[in-house]
């Protein structure tokens, strides 16, 4: 018995320090909202929006209601009430609950649709697609398929193609996200912000170790992790950010475009650019060193001038752009010309990767054989020499070039080869390319008709027709290319040697 009396004594001393809340007390406060909600409502219905604005910022506290249905009822009536400023900053509120740009279409908004801060609002928001996005997408899509493709090479060196197809992809990445900005995509897809910012300090190593490697066969080490540093510690400021709900996110997004970027983001943009730059001076002196080296073919010193150029370009166009984006700019000739020179340097990665993969390991050269890439063909002399003989009697005597839409698989078909065997002959036997082996034959064949035309009868259009060109201007530019002469001009000078 005395523990029973001990028990229920401290029952007791807990109900009154703790006292019990009835299970009805939820249900109250959400019949609470439901009565609060019918009285705005029918504020609302009245358009005593002044009554109706008042009681739906009491329900706002409510942790029952839904918000954003709430919002739009709001701003409607601040709207109607022609309370601009008001009704804008409740339209961004009600986009931040649920983001969704249809309720900037609604007749409630017709006393404030004609204002420039409506239609600023309207313009921030709902979907924008330009020839900028379409461009941007185009060459993201590109760059990850140029990515791949150079990583997934094995011709290429190791440690060199995932350098550069890293490189290529993280640019590919940041346009892709660039993209979703103008569009106004990242507001539906609010766990997109700040996707790209987590390389901001990778560009500048990557391909600082990539010269390394393809200039001086550089083989690396443990210490080369600390360049690494700066990526880590950007993580370690952005993993909190990425973990936040898509709502949270949302606002942070709308508060960075009508409040501004905060402290943070331009520290980052501050702190990436001076990687950059510093990274850049490393890969200049990189530079700089291999072209003094004699033992480093023209192709690959062309190849590293081209990227530097680039990359060098791409620098001081983002100093434009972080100075446009510190003062909350997201418009104009400067903010794409950086965006230019990323997708500038993704697009010429792509055009060497297809017509010359090995230079991304510094193994490209001319130096022992022009066509070395026919090494292993399998094509013998003696074939090779027939489809030669072959492809002379097609030019020569079946005049083949002078079909205007004639390919290089055209030839292999004549030549019951293929396309590959028809290029091979073509480069080994005539040391020129099929485009030039064409138009060499088409122009001898103008200049006879040119000569042999001492009364004018012919004009230069029906000589380029048939000779196999389809317009005059491609004819006079490829004729002046070879002579240095226009036809016309050819001609007087043809006429004039014969007198």
């Amino acid at each position: 018995m005395r523990h029973l009396r001990i028990f229920i004594t401290f029952l007791l001393l807990c109900s009154v320090a703790y006292p019990i809340t009835p299970i009805e007390f939820k249900g109250e406060n959400r019949q609470l909202s439901v009565n609060l909600l019918a009285k705005a409502d029918a504020f609302f219905t009245k358009k005593s929006c002044r009554e109706a604005i008042k009681t739906y910022q009491l329900a706002v506290e409510n942790k029952y209601v839904e918000k954003a249905a709430l919002f739009k009822k709001i701003t409607l009536s601040y709207s109607a009430l022609h309370n601009i400023d008001e009704s804008l900053q409740c339209i961004e509120k009600c986009l931040i609950s649920a983001f969704d740009t249809s309720i900037l279409m609604d007749s409630g908004f017709d006393p404030i649709w004609e204002t420039p801060g409506f239609n600023q609002a309207s313009e921030k928001y709902t979907e924008k697609y330009t020839i900028w996005s379409f461009m941007y997408l185009y060459v993201a899509l590109i760059g990850f398929y140029i990515a791949a493709i150079i990583h997934f090479n094995k011709k290429i060196d190791l440690a060199a193609k995932l350098l550069i197809s890293s490189f290529i992809f993280i640019h590919s990445f940041f346009i892709l996200h660039i993209c979703l900005v103008i569009t106004h995509l990242h507001y539906k897809f609010p766990h997109s912000y700040a996707m790209s910012t987590c390389f901001s300090f990778l560009y500048g190593p990557l391909l600082y170790f990539y010269f390394k490697r393809i200039a001086q066969k550089y083989s690396f080490k443990k210490k080369d992790l600390l360049h690494l540093v700066p990526t880590l510690l950007l993580l370690f400021y952005l993993v909190p950010l990425y973990y936040l709900p898509g709502e949270e996110k949302l606002r942070l997004i709308i508060e960075r475009i009508t409040i501004g970027r905060s402290i943070g983001d331009i520290t980052i943009i501050v702190l990436k650019l001076a990687s950059l730059i510093i990274y850049g001076y490393f890969i200049r002196k990189v530079y700089r060193k291999a072209k003094k080296d004699n033992s480093i073919n023209k192709e690959n010193k062309v190849w590293q001038k081209n990227i530097f150029r680039i990359h060098s370009m791409y620098i001081i166009c983002y100093a434009a752009y972080g100075i446009l984006l510190s003062n909350n700019m997201t418009s104009g000739f400067f903010y794409h010309l950086q965006i230019v020179s990323m997708a500038l340097m993704v697009m010429y990665m792509g055009y060497s990767a297809n017509v010359q993969p090995n230079v991304f390991s510094g193994g490209y050269s001319f130096g022992k054989g022009l066509f070395f890439k026919y090494k292993k063909s399998g094509l013998t002399q003696g074939l090779s020499n027939e489809l030669k003989e072959n492809m002379i009697y097609l030019f020569d005597h079946e005049k083949i070039y002078k079909e205007n839409d004639i390919n290089l698989d055209t030839i292999a078909e004549r030549l019951n080869t293929t396309r590959h065997n028809a290029s091979q002959v073509i480069n080994e036997h005539f040391k020129i390319n099929f485009h030039e082996l064409v138009n060499k034959y088409r122009i001898n064949e103008a200049k006879s008709m040119l000569e042999m035309d001492d009364q004018h009868n012919l004009n230069i259009i029906d000589i380029a027709y048939e000779v196999g060109y389809n317009n005059k201007v491609t004819f006079n530019k490829a004729f002046k290319k070879d002579t240095n002469l226009t036809p016309s001009e050819y001609q007087k000078v043809a006429i004039r040697v014969r007198a």
